[in-house]
């Protein structure tokens, strides 16, 4: 039986695993029947978008979701908006800013992408009981609010 003082080390192991090789393969075989705009990149902006609060999305709220800095986040959202994953329009409060908000392809985008993490999870613990996959699953959800916000 693991103690919770493994935990530290455990997560650490994971994060190498899926850093150097499952999550890029992951991502390739993702990649293998979707069309080419289907980049992590464009992944990364929709995912941003669909996450900030708020009724005005800006350059600015990507830039935080994903913790880069303000001109790489304005090169992504650029690219998605000319891959058709992202609209903007003029801000009600600033006329200076834009405002960013996700077209049908990137919510089917983003529903793929769901259903493939979704799958990918069961890869993972389908061999589970059903209450620890979804225990397991109530802690990640809990663990990834607390700490991304």
């Amino acid at each position: 039986m693991h103690t919770s003082s493994e935990g530290g080390p455990a997560l650490f192991r994971l994060v190498r695993h899926w850093a150097r090789q499952w999550a890029p393969d992951v991502v390739e075989r993702f990649a293998d029947d979707a069309p080419p705009s289907w980049t992590v990149p464009n992944l990364f902006v929709i995912q941003a978008i669909d996450g900030a609060t708020g009724d005005e999305v800006t350059v600015a709220d990507v830039a935080r979701q994903l913790g880069i800095d303000r001109s790489v986040a304005s090169r992504m959202v650029t690219e998605a908006a000319r891959a058709g994953f992202v609209e903007r329009s003029t801000s009600t409060r600033d006329a200076r800013r834009a405002v960013l908000a996700l077209t049908e392809p990137a919510k089917e985008f983003l529903d793929a992408s769901r259903a493939h993490q979704r799958q990918a999870f069961e890869g993972l613990v389908g061999h589970w009981p059903a209450a620890d996959r979804e225990r397991f699953a109530g802690y990640l959800s809990r663990l990834a609010d607390e700490v991304l916000g």
